[in-house]
C-alpha cells in the first residue's frame, strides 16, 4: 500500500534509514566522540551549563579568545531520539579558529519529549544564550544557529526568532509528514497536526535572517529532496539565503571552515557536510 508519494511503508522506512545507508557509521561516530572528548578536556570551563529544567536542557560553551565575538548555537542530530551533545563538541573546532564562540545544546529526546516539547527547549536554549552572551564574552547581536539532521530541523524552526543573525541547516528535516508515516514515528508519536505545526516547510516566517541550507551530495535521495524543496520554498517567499547545496561536513569542524568564513562575509558557504551526510 502506498503511504507517501510513490512509496509503500518498507520503501519509506528505507528512504529515511541513514544509519543503514552509511555502512561505516560506527567509525564516524567513534571519531566524533574521540575528538569531542579531547575538545572537552581542553576547554572545560563552561560545560553542562543549565538553560532549562529537564536533565538534558544543558549546553556546553566553548569560548574563542576574542572579545565580543559572534557565537554559533549548534543542535545535534539523531532523528530527535538518539545522540547527545557530548558527542558533538568537535563541531566547535572550525568556528573557534574563525573567531566564533560555540555553544552545543542538548535537549530531551523522544519518546520522553514530544516534538512540541523539543522545539520549546530549542527556543529556551536560544533565549537563555542570548540573555547570557555578554557575561560569557560574546556579542548578543551576533548570535547564529546551526544544526545537523534533527538539529537542522530545529535550526529552521528558530528562524522566526528576531535574535537570530543567521543560520546553517545541514541535512535537515523540513517536512515531518513522511517522518510521521515511517518507522521513526514509533518513538516520536507525531499526529498529523503536530507534524504540520512543526514542519518548517509549512510554517515559513514572514521575515528572517539569512539561512544557508546544506546536505551531503551522496545522501539518500529523500533526504536531499527535503533540503532542496525547503530551499526552493524559502527563496520563493523572498527570504534571504535558502540556496541548498551538496557539500561536506568535515571542514566545518576543522580549522578552515568555509561556513564561518561565509558568515563573516555574509556570503554563501561551501564544504559543509560530508558527501553522505554522516550517520544519523
Amino acid at each position: 500500500m502506498i503511504v507517501y508519494g510513490s512509496m509503500d511503508r518498507q520503501a519509506l522506512d528505507a528512504a529515511y534509514n541513514n544509519s543503514v545507508a552509511v555502512t561505516d557509521s560506527d567509525r564516524y561516530l567513534a571519531d566524533w566522540l574521540r575528538r569531542s572528548e579531547t575538545d572537552r578536556a581542553c576547554m572545560p570551563d563552561h560545560l553542562d551549563v543549565v538553560y532549562g529544567d529537564a536533565p538534558r536542557t544543558r549546553l556546553d560553551f566553548f569560548a574563542t579568545n576574542r572579545t565580543a565575538a559572534p557565537t554559533l548555537l549548534f543542535f545535534h542530530g539523531g532523528y530527535w531520539q538518539r545522540n547527545a551533545k557530548e558527542g558533538f563538541s568537535f563541531i566547535a573546532e572550525g568556528p573557534l579558529v574563525h573567531g566564533f564562540n560555540v555553544a552545543v545544546a542538548g535537549y530531551t529526546l523522544a519518546p520522553e519529549a514530544t516534538m512540541d516539547g523539543i522545539v520549546r527547549e530549542a527556543r529556551a536554549a536560544l533565549h537563555w544564550l542570548h540573555q547570557h552572551l555578554a557575561a560569557l564574552g560574546g556579542d548578543p547581536m551576533r548570535l547564529y544557529v546551526g544544526g545537523w539532521s534533527a538539529g537542522g530541523h530545529l535550526t529552521a524552526m528558530l528562524m522566526d526568532e528576531a535574535v537570530v543573525s543567521g543560520s546553517l541547516a545541514i541535512s535537515g528535516l523540513f517536512d515531518l509528514e513522511p517522518i510521521r508515516l515511517c518507522y521513526l514515528n514509533e518513538k516520536l508519536v507525531l499526529d498529523a497536526e503536530q507534524a504540520r505545526r512543526n514542519s518548517p516547510l509549512l510554517n515559513l516566517p514572514s521575515r528572517a535572517a539569512k539561512l544557508i541550507i546544506a546536505y551531503g551530495s551522496d545522501e539518500l535521495p529523500e533526504l536531499k529532496r527535503q533540503s532542496r524543496e525547503f530551499g526552493a520554498a524559502w527563496g520563493a517567499r523572498g527570504l534571504p539565503g535558502g540556496d541548498s547545496r551538496g557539500s561536506r561536513l568535515p571542514p566545518l569542524c576543522r580549522g578552515r571552515a568555509a561556513c564561518t568564513a561565509g558568515w563573516r562575509s555574509r556570503e554563501g558557504a561551501r564544504g559543509l557536510c560530508g558527501d553522505r551526510g554522516g550517520p544519523d
